[in-house]
Parts: structure tokens; C-alpha cells; sequence
């Protein structure tokens, strides 16, 4: 089997960078880059979301005549099915690709099998070329599929003491700017932004992604607001800003699989301590980000309620995957810290 040569595996790199450009969406991110035996680049393309032209197609659509005879360099096996959009196989069959280099497997059993097809036409395929790259750029949305389930990243502010909020519920701010800027960055790169009614209740929070100057950005997670607590209408998180679903359950489960069925793939947790109580109880924890304000209250509401844990050896041990110095964004701040954690698993029902 032939290897990728140095320039595909540069192309790769680039096809990585386009891919990252692209909204999370139901479907992965993905870039193309399409080569000329020459090794100059013939066009480029990444998917842009649901429903739009995937990287190979949106490449082979700007090189017109051009891509017949091309490399094409993609950093995920070219799909074999067609959904909303149809099968980039045989569209680059059709084109007269004569060689794909691609990076990670499609993972989805709906997609797969399209380098089995490139090969029957008589391309040359070369796979995994970079592949681990690609596979970090796609760990949700593998994850999710491999689960069934959109994948939950919970994420809360906490003082040193381990509080959420003060004493007279006031919790406007534990994090500093720098820490709300960064929420703002991770909030983008996922679908779904989930909190309780009593968060929506209290706090009357926005729930969209902003820039540094507060403007809110083009592309915007769906908020949804889970319990069976009506909600005055004027909330805020009913406004234009942003598609709004009520998911009517107090089960963590049955909110996921509505999500699902809505084709979200990551949901980024930001409800109170009742909320991250019970996902945490059901197993359904990802990935937990935190940030670390250097203050005390010494009372206040906790970062997460009871888990029905009364001793140390039953303590739920996280593993810290990354801890990150935020430097103050702001005159009199100071700097907070953020740590990524990979919960126990185990605690999954089955």
C-alpha cells in the first residue's frame, strides 16, 4: 500500500485548519484540499454546517474541470451515503479524482464505506494519514455517536471554598473577565447550552456566545431550559437572540435523548447545583471544566448539591486532563484558573 507523500501530509495540516473553521453541527468538522500532480493546490473546501455542501463537494465545486486528475487530501474517509446532501464517494468518483488521502475512518455506520467504494472504481486511497489530528478535532461528535447520545460538558465557576454563589444568592462575579471570555470561546463550540428553570428563574441569564465587546455572535447554540417550572414569557432566554427549547423532565436521560432527536451532539451543562447533581448521579458527565476564582465566602450555595456521598472512599475522583492560568483581562483582577477533568465513568446506568 503506498504512503502519503510530504506535500499530502502538509495539505492534511491545511485541511485540519480549514475543517476547524466550520460550525459544530450534526456532522463533523472536515476540510479538503485538492492537489494537482504538480503539488500546487488546485482548491480547498470545508463543511459549514447541517445541510450544506460537505469539504470534498464544496472543494470539487470550486475547481470546476480542474479537480479531474487531482489528489484529493481529506481528513475524514469520504462518506458513502446519502442524507440531506449526497454520497462525496462518488462525487469524487465522478469528478476524476484519481487519488484520496484521508486522515481518521468515519466512525458513522450510516457513512461509512467510502474508501471500499473509491478503491472499486479504481482510485488509489492512502488512510490515516494524521489521523489522531483529526480524531481530536472530532472527539465529540465520535463520542457522541459511539454513546447515542449528545456529549455533556459541565461547566461551573467556584470560589476556593467551593462555592457557586454568596450567602444571599448573588453570584455575579465568581469568575473574572478573562474566565467569562474563555466560557464564551468553549460555549461556541458546541450545539446546545442547557440550564434548570430555577437557573432561568434567578439569574434571567442570556445563555448565548458573545464577543469581548458583548455583541452576540452569528452562529448560536440552541438554549435549552430543562424542568417542569413555567417560566415568565419576558425571560430572557426566550428572545431573538437564539432558538429556544423547554425539555418538560426532571430526568437527565430523557433531556438527552430529546436533544439527540434534535441532532445535537454536545450539550454544554450550565444549570445550578440541583441540575449537576443529577446528571452526575445518572453517569452522564463527559467532560467538567472549571474555573477557580481566588476568593472566599465561607457560606453560599455550592458549586454541586448532595450526591448522596458520606465518605472519602466513595469520593468521585475526576482525572485533570488540563489546568490553565487565565491572565486578568481586566484592571483590579485577578487570575483564575481553569481545569479540565474526565469523569469516572463507571457511574454510566447501563
Amino acid at each position: 500500500m503506498s504512503s502519503a507523500t510530504d506535500v499530502e501530509i502538509a495539505a492534511m495540516r491545511r485541511a485540519l485548519e480549514l475543517a476547524a473553521l466550520g460550525p459544530f453541527s450534526p456532522n463533523p468538522r472536515v476540510g479538503c484540499v485538492l492537489l494537482a500532480d504538480d503539488g500546487t493546490t488546485v482548491a480547498e473546501g470545508h463543511h459549514r454546517g447541517a445541510g450544506t455542501a460537505h469539504a470534498e463537494a464544496d472543494a470539487l465545486n470550486q475547481a470546476g474541470e480542474r479537480a479531474r486528475g487531482t489528489t484529493a487530501v481529506v481528513t475524514l474517509e469520504p462518506c458513502n451515503h446519502t442524507g440531506r446532501t449526497g454520497p462525496c464517494s462518488r462525487r469524487l468518483i465522478e469528478a476524476g479524482v484519481r487519488r484520496v488521502v484521508f486522515a481518521q475512518p468515519d466512525p458513522n455506520p450510516l457513512a461509512t464505506g467510502g474508501a471500499e467504494t473509491l478503491r472499486g472504481a479504481g482510485l488509489e486511497v492512502v488512510s490515516g494519514v494524521l489521523e489522531e489530528e483529526s480524531r481530536h478535532l472530532n472527539r465529540v461528535w465520535s463520542r457522541a455517536l459511539e454513546l447515542g447520545r449528545p456529549f455533556v460538558t459541565w461547566k461551573f465557576a467556584t470560589t476556593l471554598d467551593g462555592r457557586s454563589a454568596a450567602a444571599d444568592g448573588t453570584s455575579r462575579w465568581v469568575s473574572s473577565t478573562a474566565a467569562r471570555l474563555d466560557t464564551h470561546r468553549l460555549r461556541a463550540q458546541c450545539d446546545t447550552m442547557l440550564v434548570g428553570t430555577n437557573t432561568i428563574a434567578i439569574d434571567d441569564p442570556l445563555l448565548t456566545v458573545r464577543d469581548a465587546a458583548g455583541e452576540p455572535l452569528e452562529h448560536q447554540p440552541l438554549r435549552a431550559v430543562m424542568g417542569l417550572r413555567d417560566l415568565a414569557a419576558t425571560s430572557s432566554v426566550f428572545n431573538d437572540d437564539a432558538e429556544t427549547v423547554r425539555l418538560r423532565t426532571h430526568d437527565p436521560r430523557a433531556a438527552l435523548a430529546e436533544l439527540w432527536a434534535l441532532e445535537r451532539r454536545h450539550v454544554f451543562l450550565e444549570g445550578g447545583p440541583t441540575l449537576a447533581a443529577a446528571f452526575i448521579r445518572a453517569g452522564l458527565i463527559d467532560e467538567i471544566v472549571t474555573y477557580v476564582a481566588p476568593m472566599l465566602l465561607g457560606a453560599g450555595r455550592n458549586a454541586v448539591a448532595d450526591l448522596g456521598i458520606s465518605t472519602i472512599a466513595a469520593a468521585l475522583r475526576p482525572r485533570v486532563t488540563d489546568i490553565t492560568v487565565l491572565d486578568p483581562a481586566a484592571p483590579g483582577e485577578e487570575p483564575n484558573v481553569r481545569i479540565t477533568l474526565t469523569p469516572d465513568t463507571k457511574t454510566e446506568e447501563s
